[in-house]
């Protein structure tokens, strides 16, 4: 496993601005957070790309800003702005592909429990999001996110055990401690079908931490992931205000590259 880092880790620092900072800096494998449409046009994307290409990095996946409004776009009871909305994602997979990505992150539908479509609907609508995003060579990955329908480990499992090799998780692991579920427990859900990994820290009273400032068992989650055969690698993904300088992000790799090396 290799270990990259989310332009998320910037932000608001812009895209670009962002990304040239952390290859500057020696990271070499990227989420690529695209945070307004401007982002998703040609030009940008062959300007990103091309500062990929000088340091010989890869983008392994993207997470749209519209993450936001997935509720609405695919989860809701108005069937006319789902098919809208499948076809406007095409955008985001072209995206995708000009990045050389895998994956785009999906965060799905917020406030679940008064939503008015069933846990069936649900899976449908991903199911048809996942086919459409396969016709571009992308695969969407159904992220565990608090507060979402995703949450919890349980229906992480349901929605693996319904759609077996047609859907597709990531794993973030302060997204697990947020909903009160152990971040082990998720992995466990995702067996087989995980393909993107979020990386960060945690201990009593701080939920969101750089790798190697809490008290999560790296070393356990690694081997766990080395005997299910995952073959993918993962980005460190916290917030600005989660660290002091940018050093920090680079002692982190290190702290999970010590540990992958020895699993």
């Amino acid at each position: 496993m290799e270990i990259g880092i989310s332009t998320a880790c910037l932000y608001p620092t812009e895209a670009e601005k962002s990304l040239s900072c952390l290859l500057e800096m020696g990271f070499h494998k990227f989420e690529v957070f695209l945070n307004t449409f401007s982002e998703t046009e040609p030009e940008f994307l062959s300007f990103m790309s091309k500062e990929l290409q000088k340091y010989g990095a890869e983008v392994l996946s993207i997470h749209p800003f519209t993450s936001a409004f997935e509720n609405m776009l695919f989860f809701s009871d108005y069937p006319r702005r789902t098919e809208d909305s499948l076809k406007f994602y095409h955008r985001f997979f072209e995206a995708a592909q000009r990045l050389g990505a895998k994956y785009l992150v999906l965060h799905g539908q917020r406030n679940y429990r008064k939503g008015r479509i069933t846990e069936e609907e649900y899976l449908e609508n991903y199911h048809r999001l996942f086919r459409e995003g396969q016709r571009f060579g992308i695969t969407v990955a159904q992220e565990n996110v608090v507060d979402f329908r995703s949450e919890k480990a349980d229906f992480i499992q349901r929605m693996s055990d319904c759609l077996q090799e047609e859907c597709a998780f990531v794993l973030d692991i302060k997204q697990a401690v947020r909903a009160g579920e152990s971040p082990m427990e998720m992995c466990r859900a995702m067996k087989g079908r995980m393909v993107h990994l979020h990386l960060n820290d945690h201990m009593p009273g701080k939920d969101c931490l750089l790798p190697g400032q809490g008290n999560f068992d790296f070393s356990l989650l690694f081997q766990t992931l080395k005997e299910w055969g995952y073959t993918g690698d993962g980005v460190i993904e916290v917030y600005r205000n989660n660290f002091s300088v940018l050093p920090e992000l680079e002692t982190a790799r290190k702290f999970l590259c010590r540990i992958a090396e020895k699993v």
